[in-house]
């Protein structure tokens, strides 16, 4: 209802429970395959089984591995679909939008290459593709979503590491399952963080900065309706300035 529609559907969601994820990488498959995402090769970068590295516009949902000592930390990394979202705020075009979801989506024809919404994005997700200049990451599977259909991603995890479904839904079963699961612990789920909460949240295993996530993330933007009324009253004065020095050569 915040961005402008009359009743919405819920708000939905991703809840990826990395405990119980294997590492497969059928929701990276399952992902490039339902949008057309181009290959990244294979090139194992010197990091174990991990070949994507990161997310980027060629790669929206990326596997991570974790060794420590005596065990593997996997963990799907997704956008994370924030509640305010700082793309949104420098987007200069519209192509960046919140759809009737809740998620954030890239609208490619478009999108103009200028690049502002990736400094702009605390978890650094959204990347430009390189021969083609414009933003690229995951849309929820919007088309999918639209129609009553599950996320690629989701729909292709065999362990149900990724859930998806009503965002309050999802809260709920997170919270249940922190409690099962030793040392678990939840993040991007409290609407009450620096993003106001994530669209696409996680239970993790240890420390955020383990799976090279953010520990406090904060809407980039957060600053903008000061910095422009700074910068109004420092232009209004300046005026006042200039009249009153042009009144007074005329005297």
């Amino acid at each position: 209802m915040d961005a402008g529609y009359v009743d919405p559907p819920p708000r939905m969601g991703f809840f990826t429970d990395t405990s119980v994820c294997i590492g497969c990488k059928a929701c990276e498959v399952a992902c490039k395959e339902w949008n057309d995402v181009p290959a990244d090769g294979m090139d194992l970068l010197g990091m174990s089984f991990d070949n994507t590295g990161g997310l980027s516009a060629n790669s929206w949902r990326h596997v991570a591995f974790i060794e420590q000592g005596d065990r593997w930390l996997m963990m799907s990394d997704v956008c994370k679909h924030c509640t305010h979202a700082a793309c949104l705020d420098v987007c200069p075009t519209g192509s960046l939008f919140r759809t009737e979801f809740g998620t954030v989506v890239v609208q490619e024809d478009i999108c103009n290459g200028c690049g502002y919404c990736i400094p702009a994005c605390p978890y650094g997700v959204i990347d430009q593709r390189k021969g083609d200049g414009r933003a690229w990451k995951c849309t929820m599977c919007y088309d999918r979503i639209g129609d009553g259909l599950t996320p690629a991603c989701a729909k292709a995890c065999p362990t149900e590491s990724i859930q998806y479904g009503p965002l309050d839904e999802l809260r709920e079963r997170a919270a249940r399952r922190v409690e099962q699961v030793e040392g678990a612990r939840l993040y991007g789920h409290d609407d009450s963080d620096g993003v106001g909460g994530d669209g696409a949240f996680f239970l993790l295993l240890d420390e955020p900065e383990a799976y090279g996530l953010p520990p406090d993330p904060v809407v980039t933007t957060r600053d903008l309706p000061r910095m422009w009324k700074a910068a109004g009253m420092a232009a209004l004065a300046m005026a006042g300035a200039v009249v009153a020095a042009f009144a007074g050569g005329r005297r």
